[in-house]
């Protein structure tokens, strides 16, 4: 790299760091923000599903509303883990269910974030603590090694830790795995002096959620019961036999796959979603 290059960048390196900052929003107003390890970002409000279409999971549906209720009401409720098989709506029933809160005149906010910024929580609950209002922190689609420093911090954070989460706040978590960590690796259970203290301790991160709710796959019927509820939502035909086609050629049966098929219905009958 020749030296006017190299002088070339090293000014831009410096003028992104002396740029001016975009300030953080403000958690007392607004519905829906991001978090990105740093500060908070208000950001439009999702395309949600009513929850009647959310065939298959009534109770899980119903479970997490009521739990939802009571956390916005200012009640005693539960952080909540939503676990099980992909493509059966656990994150989308989560932006669904804060809907219906915002919906139903409820001040309380959802805040996103990823589990790369899983480290930064004290910072966001600190940032949080003296905002009087509800608060949902809903992390989506973690899955932590079982021994990763991760799981400690979430266990101190979601109970009895110095750092542990303000009254005020939730916390919702959507995974493939049960109990977010995986069983026990064998190799590593074959190494440890007591196998089974190291299963249990892989399992009291998920002891400290409250409410768990399982999704589970679906079979033939219930894609189908889906699908139906799609095509009558937006007036489509409904045609089990395409539907299962359609299905067969992915290779999966579930909510996803069933939405999926509706947009195809759709986009060849020329009708619009919303």
């Amino acid at each position: 790299m020749d030296p006017m290059t190299r002088i070339a960048d090293a000014l831009e390196r410096l003028a992104d760091r002396l740029a001016p900052q975009p300030a953080s929003a403000d958690p007392a107003n607004g519905a829906w923000f991001v978090w990105d390890g740093a500060g908070l970002a208000a950001v439009p409000p999702p395309r949600t599903a009513p929850l009647s279409l959310y065939v298959g999971v009534d109770a899980q549906a119903s479970a997490l509303l009521d739990n939802a209720r009571r956390h916005a009401r200012g009640l005693p409720a539960h952080d909540v883990l939503l676990w099980g098989a992909r493509g059966m709506g656990k994150s989308s029933l989560v932006r669904a269910v804060h809907r219906v809160l915002l919906d139903e005149a409820m001040d309380v906010a959802l805040v996103q974030l990823g589990q790369p910024d899983l480290a930064t929580l004290p910072r966001l609950f600190a940032r949080l603590a003296a905002v009087p209002r509800r608060f949902t922190l809903f992390l989506d689609d973690v899955a932590l090694a079982g021994d990763d420093a991760q799981v400690h911090a979430l266990r101190s954070l979601l109970d009895g830790g110095v750092m542990a989460r303000p009254d005020h706040v939730r916390l919702v978590i959507t995974s493939n795995r049960r109990n977010l960590v995986p069983q026990v690796m064998a190799d590593r259970a074959a190494d440890a002096v007591n196998p089974r203290d190291l299963a249990d301790d892989s399992l009291a991160l998920a002891d400290r959620f409250g409410l768990k709710l399982g999704f589970h796959a679906c079979d033939q019927d219930q894609y189908l019961a889906i699908c139906a509820a799609y095509a009558g939502a937006h007036g489509l035909p409904h045609d089990p036999e395409a539907a299962l086609r359609f299905a067969a050629a992915r290779g999966a049966r579930s909510g996803r796959v069933a939405w999926h098929f509706a947009v195809d219905q759709a986009g060849r009958a020329g009708v619009r979603l919303p």
